[in-house]
């Protein structure tokens, strides 16, 4: 059995994600697996997150339902890795928490960026720019080959392997 923490459950905030946080570093586990919430059928968890409200105490919680929050929350669950050195220097910022920032030994992320955060950023920096997205194919643009289609006579149709295309 492996533990796993979920990250952007209904009702934990930013602030709830860094109090566990300082848990998690004041007790010295490193969670190598954090998944993201999703919403299941028949939950409580569910419920809560479609609708804003505990359903139990109708008081309102809150949702992180943005991609940023989402990224800001599971940066903080693993803030030992260096490649989420700048998110989680974000959330701190963001909530207002600086004192966990630095060299001591409460802190949670050091002053200066890792080699590797830096290294990362600029690899998906660089990605970036030269048009190297999620969903580009690799191996060029034009996978048909290099004979040119008129555009006045007819193309292959629907079944270009058949007999009557050639």
């Amino acid at each position: 059995m492996v533990p796993y923490f979920i990250a952007s459950h209904p009702g934990s905030d930013l602030h709830a994600m860094i109090h566990l946080a300082e848990m998690l570093k004041r007790t010295g586990y490193q969670p190598d697996q954090v998944q993201d919430f999703i919403p299941a059928p028949l939950d409580v968890a569910t419920t809560m997150f479609y609708t804003g409200m505990d359903p139990f105490t109708k008081k309102p919680v809150y949702i992180a339902k943005h991609l940023r929050d989402r990224k800001l929350q599971r940066a903080l669950m693993q803030f030992f890795k260096p490649e989420n050195y700048f998110e989680v220097r974000k959330a701190l910022i963001q909530a207002k928490r600086t004192d966990l920032i630095g060299d001591g030994c409460d802190c949670l992320i050091p002053g200066t960026a890792p080699r590797e955060a830096l290294d990362r950023r600029r690899n998906d920096a660089n990605k970036r720019f030269r048009g190297e997205y999620v969903h580009t194919i690799p191996g060029g643009q034009n996978k048909k080959g290099k004979k040119k289609i008129s555009r006045h006579k007819p193309g292959p149709g629907y079944r270009p392997d058949t007999k009557k295309a050639k």
